[in-house]
This record gives C-alpha cells, sequence and structure tokens, in this order.
C-alpha cells in the first residue's frame, strides 16, 4: 500500500484580526446582571484582536424571546459583517425555559443561514443562576468573548472566501 498524503489545492481560514469587521452586538437587557458581563467580555475580546470598539453597535433587547426580531434587522441592514447575540435563558419551574431558549437559538441559527451574516449565539442556556454566573466571565470563562471570537473568525473566513473566487 503506497502512503498518499490527501493535500487539498486551498485551505481558507479566518483570522482574528478584527481591523475593520464591522460588528453589532444584540444583547438582553432580561438578565442585566449577567449580560452586562457577557457584553463585556464580547467587547474587551474586540479590543484585544484590534477591532474599533467605538464603531461597534450595541442593541438592547427587552429578552431573548425578542432578539431574532433585533438580529433579523441587524443583519439585514447591510451595515454588519457580524452580529453577536447575547443572552441569558435561566430554567425556572415552568416549560417557558424551553419556549424562550429554543425560540432564540432556532431564530438566530436561521437569520445567520438566509442574510449570509454570521450571527454568532452566545445566549446562556443554564439551569441555575450560579451556573450563568460562571459562564460570564468566572470558572468557565466568559462566553461573550467567545461569541465575539467566533463572529470575528467567521466575518473574516467569509471575506477569505469571497477573495478567493474567480
Amino acid at each position: 500500500m503506497s502512503d498518499h498524503r490527501l493535500e487539498p489545492g486551498t485551505v481558507l481560514r479566518g483570522s482574528l484580526n478584527a481591523a475593520g469587521v464591522r460588528v453589532a452586538v444584540a444583547v438582553t437587557r432580561w438578565n442585566e446582571f449577567i449580560t452586562e458581563r457577557l457584553l463585556a467580555g464580547a467587547l474587551d475580546c474586540l479590543a484585544m484582536c484590534g477591532g474599533d470598539v467605538a464603531a461597534s453597535t450595541v442593541a438592547w433587547c427587552p429578552g431573548a424571546f425578542e432578539l431574532p426580531t433585533v438580529v433579523d434587522r441587524l443583519a439585514r441592514s447591510g451595515r454588519f459583517d457580524a452580529v453577536v447575540v447575547l443572552g441569558a435563558v435561566i430554567r425556572g419551574a415552568t416549560p417557558h425555559f424551553d419556549y424562550v431558549a429554543g425560540a432564540a437559538s432556532n431564530g438566530i441559527a436561521s437569520i445567520a443561514l438566509a442574510t449570509g451574516v454570521p450571527c454568532t449565539n452566545g445566549v446562556l442556556t443554564v439551569d441555575t443562576i450560579e451556573q450563568a454566573i460562571e459562564r460570564a466571565g468566572t470558572k468557565a470563562g466568559n462566553k461573550g468573548w467567545e461569541a465575539m471570537q467566533a463572529a470575528i473568525e467567521t466575518a473574516t473566513l467569509l471575506r477569505s472566501i469571497e477573495g478567493s473566487a474567480g
């Protein structure tokens, strides 16, 4: 048996260089004591990656159920290369959690596919307040940071795909 190595002719990767990347952040007011931390993490990431925080847009939504409407408008505006979506849905004693979390997640994914604009899901869906706090900058990192990082990398990957066509 011969040793054949598969080597693609073209390899495309995004980068974490946010210079010139136009970003919007949609964040919920509901559970604001958590979402403010997620937003801070996202904006710190943008700055650390060389992005212009002062040129970013932050849209405060009432809650996670309203996020898809706002994210859709941001993505379709033509003003942004990526939309970072942040929120915190904490399970309660009723099925409300399932409906809100599902609607937010499905909406974000469908908007990204429909518009071609990366919409990264940084909406926490947790069982307890303690789990939310852990994911907003303590033991489990900051999911706002991670959502921004994914947005930057995806936006720059899409640019490299567009640049490689032809």
